[in-house]
């Protein structure tokens, strides 16, 4: 006799990120009748408790949100900003050479990576003021409850927080975590045991400092983090410690805001954020990929991997002639998004020219994303992180302080070099699909430089080869992030030695899930599909 079926009712809302506790957050927030951007911004201040190196109020991030009822559809833009000290040669005599996988610079003493002068102005928190006081539902205070409760009563190392914890990036330039875990009595006495060792699998972080960090931004507003009493605290440990941010620096920022970088693919419309975040590189790489049939071929076949590979290549090297703070270095979109650009790139690539990009490949993955939708059709998506973190806790805060300098080039007269007020270029790009007009699909991911690439396969795996959600964000991935294309190891080696014959460098990861996480949700016909990449600890949950 087969088994009885239960019947589940069909979620109406869902949300989807990398860390169960906080999915939890944002899942009860809905249920009790939040909507989608109530829901994201408690599901990120939980991040913020759960994965600390990644994410926090001392970081910087990229939010795309989509109202059907409004019409209302917006980017806003909380990338750090160079604090005003900053001089465009301050580092150029301490400038070494750029981290192989292309995410950051290595100087002499590592003062843009470890410590005070890491520090770019965070924006992320105001990013959730203004998205709050904008499309919010429920009440700013309430959204701190879950990060609140995680703080105060601790919450259990994960698989993904442990590996970041031990993560040694010597071989990109960068330093190894314990140092930034280490680098204040606060850190120390989180996240390292009493030998000295990061925290492992398993072992409980309980942070009562944090909790009242939190319970007064619940308070006080976002606000506080830009000229009250936290931001005091911050100016103070700078001016103490020789860093280059100021109370100045933090009552000055605001959040960008834009319309988002639309274009057409396929007959639907995608939407992502414009420079300086990454979305122009995955809107460029689509309009090329464009003049292709990819399906006929053969999904992640040589021929296949080899045209998509030189899309990838042209857009990063694109990406590191024009692409800034549009302020400063006015991007050319027009002309890197038009037909005859394109068309000019595909033939390059049909001839079997290769695009020149040379610097080693792999990347960086101090990042978190979520995404979610509610029952009424509001789409959101973020990206949020603290670039590289410094390893500052200002002392009694609970939280670490991003480390963006590092993503700033000590060179000057690049589209990347340093400048009072700047925001440097950065591949978060929370996405959006629309067909004839309404919203089909959302997606994000972190990932450093992998980003763009792999919500670019995300979204032709969706796109031109139909399949659903979660088939394609867990199929295999490759990154041409360099003149080199890494495979999963779930790549056939035949179409490794495919590429190979025609005389690529193909480097083989051991993981079976590289190169970014990406998050999404479909919703198609009214049915929400969700998935969490298997190389986080995350998961989509649904909310009938």
């Amino acid at each position: 006799m087969p088994r009885p079926e239960r019947p589940l009712p069909e979620p109406r809302a869902m949300i989807v990120a990398p860390q169960p506790e906080a999915v939890e957050a944002g899942a009860a927030v809905l249920a009790e009748g939040g909507n989608a951007l109530d829901a994201v911004l408690a599901c990120a201040l939980a991040q913020g408790v759960v994965d600390p190196v990644m994410c926090g109020v001392g970081g910087l991030g990229v939010l795309h949100l989509l109202d059907p009822a409004t019409g209302d559809h917006w980017v806003l833009d909380g990338l750090a900003t160079c604090p005003a000290a900053c001089t465009a040669t301050m580092w150029e005599a301490l400038f070494e050479r750029e981290c192989p996988d292309g995410y950051g610079y290595v100087l002499r003493g590592h003062a843009n990576e470890l410590g005070h002068a890491a520090v770019a102005t965070p924006g992320i928190l105001r990013v959730f003021a203004e998205a709050h006081r904008r499309w919010g539902r429920r009440p700013w205070a309430g959204l701190f409850e879950p990060a609140l409760a995680l703080a105060t009563e601790g919450w259990l190392v994960r698989p993904h927080v442990a590996t970041m914890f031990a993560l040694d990036e010597s071989a990109y330039g960068r330093l190894p975590y314990r140092e930034k875990l280490a680098f204040t009595e606060d850190g120390a006495r989180l996240y390292l045991r009493p030998d000295g060792s990061p925290k492992r699998l398993g072992d409980a972080v309980r942070n009562p400092d944090l909790a009242q960090t939190l319970a007064t931004l619940a308070r006080q507003g976002a606000e506080d983090l830009y000229a009250g009493s936290i931001a005091r605290r911050i100016a103070e440990e700078m001016e103490r410690s020789g860093g280059l941010l100021s109370a100045v620096d933090l009552a000055g920022f605001r959040a960008d805001e834009a319309a988002p970088l639309t274009l057409d693919y396929r007959g639907r419309t995608i939407a992502v954020p414009p420079p300086p975040a990454g979305g122009i590189m995955v809107a460029e790489m689509l309009r090329i990929l464009e003049r292709f049939d990819l399906p006929a071929l053969g999904h992640n076949s040589a021929e296949y991997m080899r045209v998509v590979a030189e899309a990838m290549k042209v857009a990063g090297r694109d990406k590191d002639r024009h692409v800034g703070d549009p302020r400063f270095v006015p991007p050319p979109p027009d002309h890197l998004l038009s037909d005859a650009y394109a068309e000019e790139c595909a033939a390059a690539i049909r001839a079997g020219e290769k695009a020149r990009l040379p610097r080693a490949g792999a990347d960086s993955e101090h990042t978190t994303t979520v995404s979610c939708v509610d029952a009424e059709g509001m789409v959101v998506s973020l990206t949020h992180t603290l670039g590289v973190p410094s390893g500052v806790i200002p002392p009694g805060t609970g939280f670490m302080l991003n480390g963006a300098m590092n993503w700033c080039d000590p060179r000057p007269g690049r589209a990347a070099s340093i400048a009072p007020g700047k925001r440097r270029f950065s591949s978060m790009t929370p996405t959006i699909v629309l067909e004839e007009g309404r919203p089909v699909a959302t997606m994000g991911a972190p990932g450093g430089a992998w980003i763009p690439i792999a919500i670019l396969q995300a979204l032709v795996n969706l796109l031109d080869f139909g399949m659903g959600m979660q088939e394609a964000v867990q199929a295999p991935r490759f990154s041409a992030t360099s003149d080199a294309v890494d495979v999963s190891n779930r790549i056939p080696r035949a179409a490794q030695r495919g590429l190979e014959a025609m005389g690529y460098e193909v480097r083989r990861s051991p993981l079976s899930y590289p190169f970014a996480a990406v998050h999404g949700i479909s919703m198609w016909d009214g049915r929400l599909e969700g998935s969490a990449d298997p190389q986080r600890d995350g998961l989509a949950a649904g909310v009938a």
